[in-house]
């Protein structure tokens, strides 16, 4: 039996990573199977950048072993590499390997060797000393739209933020592996591609000679290797003018950007460690749409950070409610232990960080509604995916700026880029459109 289960939590990047070990695994002959069915190997791929996350990480541990009590239990990713001695107290794990090593798994799981080891076996560096982009082969998966992790790592180090102590100091995917990834992408048949990071603006500038997340867009549009491009998040003070007005003259690529705000008060973003304030945020949101009208921008937030009171949450909430933002990630505050954060007094209690978190959330849907109300009866250019909504049995895709678009069509039309025309929007707030 060469069979495998793998779980993923967490960031894009994450899932990234667990696509390139199912790419290596599959072609040494391997196959995936379900959490719960009979399998030799069951990796975890943890997160931790959350006290829930963290959490969840340590149940789908301990469901693995108990589902599956013959497998080698394999826990990796950012739980396993800030937290291997709380992993250590799960019995049943096998391998507790942390980013450094995780593109050893799949070699770990191939291997014939007899393993006369002590479990858990620990594969462990500080990852804050890793100073070189390690390339795992491109996941080339199930998806439509495949993700292309071309950066690791953040050099921020937001006083909340345990990442950069699981993921360590920014590192980059050299330029030309990143074009040369694009066109191996592209002659597999897909027609977009998602460049994903931990900390994307700050691609490049470890790299010798040094370069730039504008000179790589610049670069990657000038080579139009792919239909299309899409980011992934990048910071409000890294995505500069030149970047914005590229994708504004580009065909290529998405009319998309996702920009962490985390508060909409001058003195929490401060407390944050976030380097600018809400009046360059709104200066940039209303750039964006200047010059890109019908472009996507996704806001994350983060609610009931120490210190914030009343006035510090209306603050966010009217700086949104303002700005022409198309949808929100609402996240709740959670310490997280060594960080500064963690140490910070005026603590909001959980009731109140639970109700500013739904009002929140209750903004991001008028937000989102109003964005797909704004784009009935235009007609765009959808992505359809591989497969079909398994409510409603309808073709579904993605047009460039972040529409999920649902119609009737046949099979010929997955994984192909069609013109729709975008018609209403249904009970269950979907848009309905037609070939």
């Amino acid at each position: 039996m060469q069979n495998y289960s793998i779980t993923t939590l967490g960031c894009k990047v994450n899932h990234c990573e667990s696509e390139s070990i199912i790419q290596i695994l599959k072609e040494s002959g391997w196959t995936s199977v379900p959490l719960g069915e009979d399998a030799k190997f069951c990796i975890i791929n943890t997160c931790t950048v959350t006290g829930k996350a963290a959490m969840q990480s340590r149940q789908v541990v301990r469901h693995a072993i108990r589902s599956n009590p013959g497998a080698g239990i394999i826990v990796t990713g950012c739980y396993a590499q800030t937290e291997p001695d709380d992993i250590k107290k799960i019995k049943g794990v096998h391998y507790i390997i942390g980013h450094a090593g995780k593109h050893k798994i799949p070699e770990i799981i191939t291997s014939t060797e007899k393993k006369d080891f002590v479990f858990p076996v620990t594969i462990y560096n500080d990852i804050i000393n890793e100073k070189t982009f390690k390339q795992m082969p491109v996941a080339l998966g199930k998806r439509t739209r495949p993700f292309l992790k071309i950066q690791d790592g953040c050099n921020a180090f937001c006083s909340y933020c345990i990442v950069p102590y699981a993921r360590g100091r920014s590192r980059s995917m050299p330029l030309k592996n990143i074009l040369d990834n694009i066109i191996r992408i592209k002659k597999s048949g897909y027609l977009e591609v998602v460049l994903s990071g931990i900390h994307l603006g700050h691609y490049g500038l470890d790299l010798s000679p040094q370069t730039n997340l504008t000179e790589l867009i610049k670069r990657i549009n000038e080579s139009r290797a792919i239909e299309r491009v899409r980011l992934s998040s990048i910071e409000p003070f890294e995505l500069t003018e030149a970047i914005i007005k590229t994708v504004a003259e580009s065909d290529i690529f998405c009319r998309h950007f996702h920009i962490p705000l985390q508060s909409g008060d001058n003195l929490i973003l401060k407390k944050m460690r976030r380097p600018y304030t809400r009046s360059m945020f709104r200066q940039l949101l209303y750039r964006i749409h200047a010059l890109i009208p019908d472009a996507a921008i996704g806001v994350d937030t983060i609610i009931g950070f120490p210190g914030e009171n009343e006035e510090a949450f209306k603050n966010t909430y009217t700086l949104i409610e303002e700005l022409p933002a198309t949808y929100l990630h609402v996240f709740p505050f959670s310490s997280r232990k060594g960080t500064p954060a963690s140490r910070f007094p005026d603590k909001v209690p959980s009731k109140i960080i639970k109700e500013r978190c739904k009002i929140m959330r209750d903004l991001g849907n008028i937000k989102k509604k109003e964005f797909y109300k704004k784009n009935i009866g235009e007609n765009v250019e959808v992505l359809i995916e591989e497969k079909r909504d398994k409510a409603t049995g309808f073709l579904k895709g993605m047009t460039s700026n972040y529409l999920p678009i649902f119609l009737n069509g046949n099979n010929d039309c997955k994984n192909t880029i069609v013109n729709v025309k975008i018609g209403k929007i249904n009970n269950n707030n979907s848009l309905l459109g037609t070939i």
